[in-house]
């Protein structure tokens, strides 16, 4: 009986290759494809769309069942050569290099990468039909080779881009699928860390692909190769990331460090994904944690609301692993951190800026410093009296989230610095006072609901600070409600004055 490799195929329409393919062939075949991708610059378009048009044919003849066979000594090294037709087929749906690609040039990359990504079905498929085979026994070496490629490819036309199209989308949406089925993973997680502790992933050979486009001269080429690398690296968390950590740092400074502001916010992401999967002690050794540090905090002078809301989250993230390296002596004053220094910048920049966008980032993460610093907002108080007292006059549009945040900042500075509180209570009560007059008063857009929240954060803000200052608040609110016109506000002041007599508080 004849071995399947010795029966003809009928020729397919359209393929430059003749048409019976032993098996003995079919190495021939694809370094004939490769070569096609390799053609000269003149031909390149031409030769490519042959290429497809054969690859595909070689795929559907049934001499390619025995890709995978092993047995036949023609066919050895043909899973490397399977490796490097899928490099050379994402190479070709890759989005175009540089700035001008764009418009056409994206619709284009859509249509080539719906094409490859039916090649890549095809191809595992054959992977598939190999391993559910016990006379394949190769499929494992040309899974190998193929993961890779096949995976950067996925994920490349897989998220929402401009080089994207929904069909693009969907057709790499499904190579992904069949690929974490082929290699039995339940999750882009597991197939790039290994689904237990036995397994090996393949993170490593992922990065080991890209690590060509993401030196400082090539990682703006392909403009894929970034998103690539960010949504990888999210993908692989603790204990894992680790081990991974000196080929994940470098790119993720290098975006980071860019002139634009998206690649900066990008590889800040990165950053921050790094700071809270990888241990502090790994962190610390050969001075990693200052370098993300300087990183960062050069980030803080620009005026980008995105990024400094990026920046601020990381860095809040990295002050205890930097502040493990601290040793305070009980005798001595405590030194000054990292967050001190980040705080310090943060009201010299707060107190003058003007842009409600950039008040409001501010604001957002007050709080967040002052708990992290606790009593040690003190070395701050007077700055921070005139940054606080300055927010609460300026109205902040109708969800109001920079007076609320800065509120919710004054609570926790009166509960962490209360022996200082007395010595501000006139400038504090003024404010404070005058805040729930303006928003009592307030006929703008501003939701119920948003005006009630404020006047609410106000006076549980004067009942913590009459009890910091031993009941004086209640004694200058005595003859108000008697005055004042407005029963709203003589309602709340009723109110501070009947919890400072001992009625329950519960704000804290």
């Amino acid at each position: 009986m004849e071995p399947d490799g010795s029966r003809e195929s009928p020729p397919r329409e359209g393929s430059s290759f003749p048409g019976p393919w032993p098996s003995s062939a079919l190495g021939q075949a694809f370094s004939q494809i490769l070569h096609q991708f390799a053609g000269q610059e003149s031909r390149r378009g031409k030769a490519r769309n042959a290429a497809l048009r054969d690859l595909s044919a070689v795929l559907d003849a049934k001499e390619c069942d025995q890709l995978f066979a092993g047995s036949d000594t023609s066919l050895r090294g043909m899973p490397e050569m399977l490796g490097q037709v899928a490099k050379a087929l994402g190479k070709y749906a890759a989005p175009p290099e540089g700035p001008e690609g764009g418009g056409d040039r994206h619709s284009e990359v859509a249509e080539k990468a719906a094409a490859v990504g039916l090649l890549f079905l095809k191809l595992l498929r054959k992977v598939e039909t190999a391993k559910n085979s016990l006379v394949c026994p190769a499929w494992k070496a040309g899974l190998r080779h193929l993961a890779g490629p096949i995976y950067i490819f996925a994920i490349t036309h897989n998220l929402e881009q401009p080089w994207t199209s929904p069909k693009s989308q969907g057709v790499a949406g499904q190579v992904l699928a069949l690929l974490l089925q082929v290699t039995e993973c339940g999750s882009v997680a597991g197939f790039l860390n290994g689904e237990n502790e036995d397994e090996k992933g393949r993170f490593t050979a992922v990065m080991g692909l890209l690590k060509p486009d993401l030196n400082k001269d090539s990682w703006k080429s392909n403009p894929a190769t970034k998103h690539v690398f960010s949504w990888t690296l999210q993908k692989v968390t603790r204990p894992w990331l680790s081990q991974h950590l000196e080929r994940v740092l470098p790119p993720s400074l290098l975006i980071s460090d860019d002139y634009q502001t998206e690649n900066k916010i990008l590889g800040v992401h990165c950053l921050h994904h790094i700071v809270l999967n990888v241990p502090a002690a790994d962190l610390l050794q050969y001075n990693r944690a200052q370098v993300l540090y300087h990183a960062l905090f050069n980030h803080l002078y620009t005026r980008e609301h995105h990024l400094i809301q990026a920046v601020l989250l990381c860095l809040l993230d990295l002050f205890p692993i930097l502040e493990k390296a601290l040793h305070w002596k009980g005798d001595a004053a405590r030194p000054t951190t990292h967050c001190d220094e980040v705080l310090q910048l943060i009201l010299m920049h707060m107190e003058p800026e003007h842009r409600l966008l950039l008040r409001r980032t501010y604001a957002r993460n007050l709080p967040a410093f002052v708990k992290r610093l606790g009593i040690l907002t003190v070395r701050h108080l007077k700055r921070l009296d005139r940054v606080i007292i300055g927010y609460l006059e300026v109205y902040d549009g109708p969800e109001e989230e920079a007076r609320l945040k800065i509120l919710e900042a004054l609570k926790l500075l009166m509960q962490y610095t209360w022996p200082r509180v007395p010595c501000r209570l006139v400038v504090l009560l003024k404010a404070l006072l005058k805040l729930i007059c303006d928003v009592a008063r307030d006929s703008s857009l501003t939701p119920e609901s948003v005006k009630s929240a404020l006047l609410e954060e106000a006076t549980d803000c004067l009942i913590l600070l009459d009890r910091c200052s031993e009941g004086q608040v209640k004694g200058l609110l005595a003859k108000i409600p008697q005055s004042c016109e407005d029963s709203k506000v003589g309602n709340y002041i009723r109110r501070v004055q009947q919890v400072s007599e001992g009625a329950p508080y519960n704000a804290t």
